[in-house]
């Protein structure tokens, strides 16, 4: 479906567009430290209340920067903008679904000409109450993301292994895990600056796949339209060496995406460990957008064999085509002997 495909939403209230430029604001100065003589564009449409309310907000705090909407120029146009920017400026993407310039992956490409980017994309799949969830997910606050993230990197790549304790189950990393990745708002050091918003996120694997072994309670899976689903009771997945052997208690849903990932990788392998730092999405507060709801504040796991991050003897990229993103019932993390979460809360770094 393309942005002009969608139904008119309502506008947002101005109380919501005031906190889109209030959190916004955070991010153009402290996470992607945009400033003049740095020129900017933001490429948007009008089809959502959600795009419009970010794109009110960029207005306030980018009066001097240049607006495209994406339903109203040619294609042309909006690379022959790109194509002016200048290494350091930023591109800001607000998009109801997700924008297309034939073969041009624009964040990718972007990137590659030396351009910071805050990407906003499928805000169609976040209506009503869920637009509200999604502008409070962008607050940066730089001491609670950059604190815990690096806090609980330290432990992360220190510990001989993980569990993750939730409703009755327990699923163990018998393995050390591989070096954590921070998604923190904090770009010092790093090739590449900005990606896509919401953030708040670290992520690792486990260094040995087959070392990973139990049972983990799933409550939110994403299904094969890309959205947030939640069965009416957890889902329970039996795992050995690595591998999902049995779902308890599935759904129809669930299993159509256990059986395609079967048809086409042949087993389901576990990979991501993502522990989610997004205080505004918990597992009563969600948006339907899985992308964004990976954020939320807890432990996220996923499964098929795609996870170009850590490459790993025997898959290969080219044969690894699934990462579905499931979501623990999470009572305690472990790494090591050390509990770093609990009460809803990570406890490392706070």
């Amino acid at each position: 479906m393309s942005s002009t495909d969608l139904p008119p939403s309502p506008d947002l209230s101005a109380a919501a567009v005031d906190a889109a430029q209030a959190h916004l604001r955070d991010i153009l100065h402290i996470a992607v430290e945009h400033a003049a003589p740095h020129a900017a564009l933001v490429v948007h449409d009008t089809r959502t209340g959600l795009a419009r309310a970010l794109t009110e907000g960029y207005r306030r705090n980018l009066p001097d920067a240049a607006f495209l909407d994406f339903d109203s120029v040619a294609p042309d146009e909006v690379l022959a903008a790109f194509k002016r920017m200048a290494a350091g400026d930023l591109v800001v993407l607000v998009q109801s679904t997700n924008f297309r310039l034939e073969a041009f992956r624009i964040r990718v490409e972007l990137f590659k000409l030396g351009l910071k980017v805050i990407e906003h994309v499928h805000l169609s799949r976040m209506p009503g109450a869920q637009a509200s969830h999604y502008i409070e997910a962008l607050a940066y606050d730089p001491a609670y993301f950059r604190g815990v993230g690096r806090a609980l990197k330290a432990r992360i790549d220190a510990a001989p292994g993980a569990r993750v304790v939730g409703d009755g189950a327990e699923l163990v990393f018998a393995s050390r895990l591989e070096p954590a990745k921070l998604n923190v708002g904090d770009y010092s050091g790093m090739h590449n600056v900005g990606g896509q918003f919401p953030i708040g996120e670290v992520f690792t694997e486990a260094l040995d796949l087959e070392a990973v072994h139990g049972q983990v309670r799933v409550h939110v899976f994403g299904d094969t339209s890309y959205r947030s689903n939640r069965p009416q009771h957890p889902i329970t997945l039996v795992v050995e060496r690595g591998r999902v052997v049995e779902a308890i208690d599935s759904t129809p849903e669930f299993d159509e995406v256990l059986a395609n990932i079967r048809r086409d990788e042949g087993e389901v392998w576990i990979r991501e460990l993502g522990f989610g730092l997004n205080r505004a999405f918990t597992r009563e507060r969600r948006v339907d957008d899985i992308g964004t709801y990976e954020r939320m504040c807890g432990i996220h796991l996923s499964l098929g064999a795609k996870h170009g991050v850590y490459p790993k003897p025997g898959f290969k990229r080219k044969d690894a085509r699934y990462h579905i993103d499931v979501f623990a019932v999470t009572d305690a993390v472990y790494l090591g002997d050390e509990r770093v979460y609990e009460n809803g809360a990570w406890t490392a770094g706070a």
